[in-house]
């Protein structure tokens, strides 16, 4: 198995460079943003509770979307071959908690990809994003407040990941191609 984080901010790029990845490494791409749209289009249970976060640009509780990556982990036979975790974890118990899960898969996960961009852009990324796409999440209060969620409780991943040598800052900003070079560089050095 060859698991991997796509790390970053709201607007980095994480789903645009792991949709690259599963086309060069062949391995299955959990997004948990996309798993909860999906469920807020389909008004499950799990849609209503998640919309009442994402619509504040909150994160969703730890023990919630803990068990929602287990489901996702244990339903899909593509993840047997590895994982692309886009999106996840996004705070420390989460990170310690899906260090637990790929163990009692008999995993461990290889590498932590920080797509590193400033806010100015990130910001402006995610108006355009909301323009083109029509994302509820992407308004400028919203944006603001996913950018402040981000900074204080997701951005101390970066140093869990660093002490445990699994952190690879790449700069976010540039073309999508020279992004995905400097990723797969990382990748294939460790994948070897």
């Amino acid at each position: 198995m060859f698991n991997i984080v796509v790390f970053g901010a709201p607007g980095s790029g994480k789903g645009t460079q792991s949709s690259r990845l599963i086309d060069r490494y062949g391995i299955h791409h959990i997004s948990t943003g996309e798993v909860l749209r999906e469920h807020i289009k389909k008004g499950t249970e799990l849609g209503l509770t998640a919309d009442k976060y994402i619509s504040k640009g909150q994160l969703i509780p730890d023990d919630l979307m803990i068990s929602i990556l287990s489901d996702v982990l244990d339903t899909n036979p593509a993840a047997a071959k590895g994982v692309i975790f886009d999106g996840f974890p996004r705070t420390i118990p989460q990170a310690v908690a899906l260090n637990e899960m790929l163990e009692k898969r008999g995993s461990s996960l290889d590498a932590v990809i920080g797509l590193e961009v400033e806010d100015e852009e990130l910001i402006e990324r995610m108006l355009n994003r909301g323009k083109e796409t029509g994302r509820a999440d992407d308004t400028p209060e919203t944006i603001s407040n996913r950018l402040k969620v981000y900074h204080s409780q997701t951005q101390p991943l970066r140093d869990f990941y660093l002490n445990e040598g699994k952190y690879h800052a790449i700069p976010g900003s540039g073309s999508v191609d020279h992004i995905f070079s400097l990723i797969a560089d990382i990748l294939d050095s460790i994948k070897k």
